[in-house]
């Protein structure tokens, strides 16, 4: 008899030792009594999500953990997940581009980023949106911008011909300048032209939202204004091949942000976004655990997204991070009922001392009533060294969930696709 499954994907869980916690990490340092139960009744290891010592973003990861086959996932950008989860068509032939809006310096010589995400701004993203509909670009070239997840958008780009991939204008941390995109393909003279023309967007873009009242109002209330456009992941939509769907099961994502939801609607998988449910710490965690225990009614596999820690460590707060940990901890009460098997994992590691993320394994157990145990009884980076599922990966994780769910057969050749 097959049984219903849970993955929380704590984004950004595993992370490095901290001095302030005498050298454990935010995971260790945390009071984490039901993950510890869990895990007294499962089994953990450490989960290489795409190959060891690879920092990946979260796109990357969450799709791995939601089924993608890896082979797959190399060559999923960014840009066309945030659109599927705005709701932005992307046609063949064009592009898109995921952006933040950005705290931005003008040297006179260069832009300069000076906060990645603008105070983590909000609800005063469509208001920006709005002055950056109608930028002349020339060339047949057009770009449509959405708001998407908190200091997030997405953007659209049409051209006269099909476009290839360029790279990023996000330089990845603070206090360096904007780069100048370029085609990644050479001698692309369609790539070459949309490059410029996104370098050409993003000027503009910053002319017009310097000055925005948005932005004058922040800058009185002592806020980091959202006064330019940076770009990454640009690229269109390939074959996604998926273990879940292969399988014939069907799936839910429960989160607050695009880049799950986009990854729900890319893989024909319900979507749960709420009004309580954000990508910050003031999301609503008991929302979510209701939503989620919700939608187990009529899915086999939910997957629940909390965002938060990444958003601690990524603002170098080790302390906020461990305490949002116990919040995470505290809400999982309300899973623990019989015959659901809980996996916990993230879809990335950062490192809450320099702020990115890095490619250590994430600390992940495995919860089953019916499945085998090891010794480990504390759940952190440390512990989980020694654990029952040893060092695996992300989608050997979700490969050993669903067999705990009884939903794997014995391999046939139909399933290669899935396994590479």
């Amino acid at each position: 008899m097959q049984h219903k499954g849970l993955i929380l994907i704590v984004d950004g869980l595993g992370d490095r030792p901290v001095a302030a916690f005498g050298g454990a990490t935010p995971l260790e340092a945390a009071h984490t009594p039901r993950m510890n139960e869990l895990l007294s009744a499962g089994r953990c290891g450490l989960v290489d999500i795409l190959y060891p010592g690879v920092p990946v973003d979260t796109h990357t990861g969450a799709a791995i953990l939601l089924g993608l086959t890896p082979h797959a996932a190399l060559h999923l950008a960014r840009g066309p997940v945030e659109a599927a989860g705005t709701g932005l068509p992307v046609m063949p032939g064009e592009i898109a581009l995921c952006c933040n809006f950005a705290t931005l310096q003008d040297t006179g010589r260069q832009l300069t980023v000076i906060d990645r995400r603008a105070g983590h701004i909000a609800e005063e993203t469509r208001e920006l949106v709005e002055v950056l509909q109608e930028i002349p670009l020339g060339n047949g070239f057009t770009a449509s911008i959405r708001p998407a997840t908190g200091h997030r958008a997405v953007m659209r780009l049409s051209g006269p011909a099909p476009l290839p991939v360029i790279s990023d204008t996000d330089p990845g941390s603070d206090d360096c300048p904007v780069l100048a995109s370029y085609s990644l393909e050479k001698n692309n003279a369609a790539g070459e032209q949309a490059a410029n023309v996104i370098n050409r967007f993003i000027r503009a873009a910053y002319e017009r939202l310097r000055d925005h009242p948005v932005n004058r109002a922040r800058r009185e209330q002592q806020k980091p204004p959202a006064n330019g456009i940076i770009t990454r992941g640009a690229g269109a939509l390939g074959s996604l091949h998926n273990i879940i769907n292969h399988l014939g099961l069907r799936a839910c994502v429960v989160a607050g942000e695009h880049t799950l939801t986009g990854l729900a609607n890319l893989f024909d998988f319900t979507a749960i976004h709420q009004p309580p449910f954000t990508a910050l710490p003031d999301t609503g965690l008991a929302a979510k655990v209701t939503a989620a225990l919700a939608a187990l009614d009529d899915h086999d596999i939910v997957f629940l997204h909390i965002k938060a820690p990444g958003i601690h460590a990524h603002d170098r707060d080790p302390v906020g991070k461990k305490e949002f940990l116990e919040h995470i901890d505290a809400a999982l009460v309300p899973l623990f009922r019989e015959g659901l098997v809980i996996g916990i994992t993230a879809d990335h590691a950062t490192d809450s001392n320099s702020g990115r993320h890095c490619g250590d394994p994430v600390p992940s157990l495995i919860y089953s009533a019916t499945g085998r145990r090891d010794r480990c009884s504390e759940f952190g980076e440390i512990h989980c060294q020694g654990g029952g599922l040893g060092r695996i990966s992300g989608s050997a994780f979700l490969l050993t969930m669903l067999d705990e769910m009884q939903c794997l057969q014995n391999y046939q050749t139909a399933d290669r696709a899935y396994f590479i």
